[in-house]
């Protein structure tokens, strides 16, 4: 292998691992929101040179992270009503279709592994004393792992590339109101039930309506 190769196989290493972790900081707070992206400070914070940096920008604006606009730079975006509201309201519909569908396609395995997640997550709520609700990323988060199994890859693509981030980033908020921990467990398990009991009709209508219901407590949130 060429060292030009290998030169470009590091700076992809790089750029990935510094997209992951400002990815993380903008949707645990660390980075505020609407803060502007400077690339020198974020290349002197990170300890990164300015190419992988440019290349992990890019790919956090690719997935609703970071705003950029002409002739005002990059900016973190900022989780105001209206786009939370698009944004709960868009997951309502995708994610309740989504449900329906692998309420048929996902195997009776599938469902037994949706079963043992929901386990670990009841027992990470005990050992918060019933204050957090935190769900990695991936396929250990509940809303992840239903919509992946839905095997429509344009739906997939949709959730996870385009709506994905930005929810985390709203859920960082929600997941962390004691008054929201318990009802969203209890909503998880009504729909891995109506999941295993093969109702798409009835799994959508309780992923709809537990989406509802967390857009009312946000809203509330927000109003106050």
């Amino acid at each position: 292998m060429s060292i030009n190769a290998l030169q470009a196989i590091k700076q992809d290493t790089l750029s990935e691992h510094v997209f992951q972790q400002i990815k993380e900081d903008i949707i645990t707070g660390v980075i505020p929101q609407g803060q502007k992206i400077g690339e020198a400070g974020l290349a002197k914070s990170y300890d990164i040179s300015r190419g992988p940096l440019r290349e992990a920008l890019h790919k956090l604006e690719s997935i609703n992270l970071v705003d950029r606009r002409p002739h005002s730079g990059s900016r973190v975006i900022t989780l105001d009503f209206a786009m939370m509201q698009d944004v709960y309201q868009m997951r309502e519909a995708m994610e309740g279709f989504a449900t329906r569908l692998a309420c048929v396609a996902m195997s009776q395995s599938d469902i037994d592994n949706l079963y043992r997640l929901l386990e670990k997550h009841e027992s990470s709520i005990k050992q918060s004393e019933g204050k957090r609700y935190l769900q990695q990323e991936g396929s250990l988060d509940f809303h992840y792992y239903i919509f992946s199994k839905c095997q429509n890859q344009w739906l997939i693509d949709y959730l996870n590339n385009k709506l994905y981030q930005v929810l985390r980033m709203c859920r960082h908020r929600s997941s962390q109101m004691p008054l929201r921990v318990e009802p969203a467990l209890h909503d998880h398990y009504a729909i891995v039930n109506a999941i295993n009991n093969r109702d798409p009709e009835l799994a959508e209508i309780l992923m709809r309506r537990h989406i509802s219901g967390a857009w009312k407590i946000v809203k509330n949130l927000l109003d106050k």
